[in-house]
């Protein structure tokens, strides 16, 4: 007898989730344990996901331009927010919401909080593009920013990007030295 085929199913849950799991994870592991386990949780979810992205469609026929508007709808559908590709760096490309979900304004981090989705984005894009690609998050509204910014690209890439922020060189100046 065969195995029935498995579809991945999705729900809906209040956005409220991610402070909520944060701060209660945060509290019973720690913050840099929290930081790593929302990370690894979005990027097998974003991985699974890949396969809901690509219904109906070769992924890989689809011109830039295509994709990323077929992406921003594929997020926004869902409740995530609004996303938009930009960058001219040959190396690292960025994508900007202004209101992404994951993000409460009102929650005044004083880091970057949206860890489950930097992993839902490295899944989701490791899996479309068929080999690792790296997210790092480099503005967020939930610490002050006017959005959510995620960088990505190669591991490498990504790595060099993040020393340079710790460095303190603004995005720009790190995207440039690069």
């Amino acid at each position: 007898m065969d195995a029935p085929a498995t579809t991945l199913r999705e729900i809906a849950v209040p956005v409220s989730i991610f402070v909520t799991l944060r701060t209660e994870l945060a509290k019973e592991a720690g913050a840099l344990p929290t930081i790593h386990a929302l990370h690894h949780a979005g990027y097998q979810a974003g991985s699974e996901a890949a396969a809901t992205f690509a219904v109906g469609r070769e992924v890989g026929s689809m011109g830039q331009s295509a994709f990323w508007v077929r992406l921003s709808e594929f997020f926004s559908r869902r409740g995530w927010g609004t996303l938009r590709q930009s960058g001219d760096h040959s190396g690292i490309a960025l994508l900007s919401s202004p209101d992404w979900a994951e993000a409460s304004p009102d929650a005044d981090d004083s880091e970057a909080s949206c860890c489950f989705s930097t992993g839902f984005l490295s899944g989701l894009l490791s899996e479309l593009a068929g080999g690792p690609v790296a997210v790092l998050e480099v503005d967020c509204r939930a610490r002050g920013d006017e959005q959510c910014c995620f960088a990505f690209g190669s591991e490498v890439a990504i790595h060099d990007l993040y020393g340079r922020l710790l460095d303190g060189t603004n995005l720009e100046g790190a995207l440039a030295a690069l």
